[in-house]
């Protein structure tokens, strides 16, 4: 029960409320920790939980495009718009949202202003133009059933943020020319498999590695030179908290002096203590957080559409 000692802002009781209404359908509800956005995992479901005390007329919600891709990736992903009520609860599947996301107003930082109005239709742009929502209003069953969409694996929030982070820098290496290699050949990102997203589908030979670790690097970025491929960048994505083998496999290219040895975390203190181990190459290894990932990839996007936009 929420305590009425506690003091939260009206967008956090209306989550609260949320919460609480959704464990009268499901035994256990879990927040998912390893995301920034406030994402639960209830029943059968993953779920983004956003909330707007609105108006007489219309219910706004800002969301940054990075929140929802990432909320899109997950297994049975929803979204929850609660409407200043919670009685007045929209739960729509995030990949049926994640399709009209081209069709809603956002600005240049990739934030999202999606307005519901007191009908329970999501505006998109061009006049008239909406989407109804009425049967997915209080569709509190959606979270307890079965996917609707067969999975052809299950997936954990840490494998799918796995495959989310790979297929996110292999796209920044494609929009800056590289020639991308992932081992990951099944896992999807944005409905398309990793394999279809690299532009390179065998990991080349190099002289001074060993090619049974370096195929199993997450990402690599190459760049022609002559009738050669060039590595130029390496990446381990690490969620877990066990044994990092990434930081070991990336070893394997030290011999290549210009190559860049990145390691995708979210757990700064634990890469620290990992990186004792290879105190002899610290210097060569660099860290980066999840998020910041997320921030590039979304600037990269918008720089190339502004270049197609401009022509330059």
């Amino acid at each position: 029960m929420i305590s009425s000692t506690t003091k939260l802002s009206p967008s956090e009781l209306l989550v609260a409320q949320f919460i609480e209404k959704a464990k009268k359908f499901q035994a256990t509800i879990e927040i998912i920790k390893v995301l920034k956005s406030r994402t639960y995992h209830i029943g059968e479901a993953n779920v983004l939980v956003r909330a707007s005390s609105g108006s007489n007329r219309t219910f706004f919600f800002g969301i940054n495009y990075i929140t929802i891709e990432e909320i899109a990736n997950l297994d049975n992903p929803f979204i929850a718009f609660k409407c200043g009520s919670i009685e007045k609860v929209i739960i729509i599947p995030a990949k049926i949202f994640f399709r009209y996301l081209p069709k809603i107003s956002h600005d240049r930082n990739g934030e999202y202003k999606i307005n519901i109005t007191k009908n329970f239709k999501i505006v998109l742009t061009g006049r008239n133009n909406k989407i109804d929502c009425i049967e997915f209003l209080n569709n509190w069953n959606l979270l307890s059933a079965p996917p609707t969409l067969k999975e052809e694996t299950k997936n954990s929030v840490e494998e799918s943020l796995h495959s989310i982070l790979q297929g996110r820098i292999l796209e920044i290496g494609n929009i800056r020319g590289y020639l991308t290699y992932s081992p990951n050949k099944s896992k999807k990102f944005n409905e398309k498999k990793l394999e279809e997203i690299a532009t390179i589908k065998t990991c080349p030979k190099l002289q001074f590695s060993d090619y049974d670790l370096l195929r199993q690097i997450d990402v690599l970025w190459f760049k022609n030179r002559g009738s050669n491929l060039i590595p130029e960048y390496a990446f381990e994505v690490e969620l877990s908290t066990g044994v990092w083998s990434g930081m070991g496999r990336m070893a394997t290219l030290i011999d290549y002096e210009n190559v860049g040895l990145y390691v995708i975390a979210n757990d700064a203190k634990k890469y620290h203590q990992v990186i004792n181990s290879f105190s002899e190459y610290e210097m060569r290894y660099k860290f980066i957080a999840n998020n910041q990932i997320g921030e590039l990839y979304a600037a990269e996007l918008n720089l190339r559409q502004l270049r197609i936009n401009i022509g330059l």
